[in-house]
């Protein structure tokens, strides 16, 4: 996966270092062996399969002549002095290289969170998929009958360890949702595996395969809807947030045949607080729609409401 000057600056802040070198050389163009030649030519001696585990993350350099080669990679790759250095004797950066980031809990998300829950562990799903979101774009499509007729997403996530080959995307639908008759369509950069879901609640989980295995640090887009119709009138759709970070961009189209006479962005901490962050928003004319742009989410739930009357 491609890697820019801004993720370099982001992953040098962050760590953890294998992350942190790997991306530098990516940015930098620059192969193992040309590395290792440049560090030759300063006298520091490193073999092609150290620098290799140093930026898989299989090892990480503690010797005193390992530390002199990092602050020679420093120079090599034109990063701020003790930038690498910095992320092997930081503790914090140390285990941040095990530890996934905190997450919030589906039962703080979800007013459905037993039902994802028996559905995640039918599906052999771990509650941490390996990945956060660095940017979601979701549209949302309200019917003449004043229903959910369908939603799609374009979502950037980035893993945050090795090995993650796909995303597990969960549908809630309104009171009255058949989860059996709900479509799931694999739009772009993956295709539907496995599908389970829970009629009382209507609660569905798709499983999207990627077209890819992922490394911790690398991004990847992908695009997804569901088809739903099933339910009765709605009156609010809301996304739950793990993690903090990453862009959201939530937009809401209703049919011409049924408009809102008001609609409101709100936010919660979890699924039993109190709806705050409140705010008025305007339907266009035109394309009557309404949107809410969230430029770095936190933990919680984000979302719009609206009043038919």
């Amino acid at each position: 996966m491609s890697h820019t000057e801004a993720d370099l600056v982001q992953i040098l802040h962050t760590g953890p270092f294998h992350l942190a070198l790997r991306t530098a050389l990516a940015v930098r163009g620059l192969p193992l062996q040309r590395v290792q030649h440049h560090l030759a030519h300063r006298g520091v001696k490193v073999g092609v399969t150290s620098l290799s585990y140093w930026q898989q993350g299989a090892r990480r350099p503690q010797r005193p002549e390992s530390l002199k080669a990092v602050r020679v990679l420093e120079e090599v790759l034109r990063l701020p002095g003790n930038s690498l250095l910095r992320l092997l004797t930081d503790d914090t950066a140390a285990r941040s290289e095990v530890e996934r980031p905190a997450a919030r809990s589906y039962r703080s998300l979800v007013e459905a969170s037993g039902s994802v829950e028996e559905l995640l562990a039918e599906l052999e799903s771990p509650t941490d998929g390996g990945l956060h979101t660095v940017g979601h774009h979701e549209r949302v499509r309200i019917g003449a009958g004043r229903e959910l007729v369908g939603r799609e997403s374009q979502h950037v996530v980035r893993a945050h360890r090795d090995g993650v080959d796909r995303y597990l995307a969960i549908h809630h639908g309104d009171p009255g949702c058949d989860p059996s008759r709900v479509a799931v369509r694999a739009v772009e950069n993956c295709r539907t595996g496995r599908v389970r879901w829970h009629a009382g609640t209507g609660v569905l989980i798709a499983e999207l395969l990627f077209d890819a295995r992922l490394r911790a640090g690398d991004t990847y887009l992908f695009s997804y809807g569901f088809e739903d119709g099933t339910a009765g009138p709605s009156g609010e759709y809301v996304r739950g947030f793990s993690f903090a970070g990453g862009q959201y961009v939530l937009q809401v189209r209703f049919d011409e045949a049924a408009l809102p006479v008001r609609c409101r962005r709100f936010a919660q901490a979890s699924t039993g607080a109190p709806r705050g962050g409140r705010a008025e928003l305007t339907l266009s004319g035109r394309h009557r729609t309404v949107h809410v742009v969230e430029q770095g989410v936190r933990p919680g739930i984000l979302g719009v409401d609206w009043d038919w009357r």
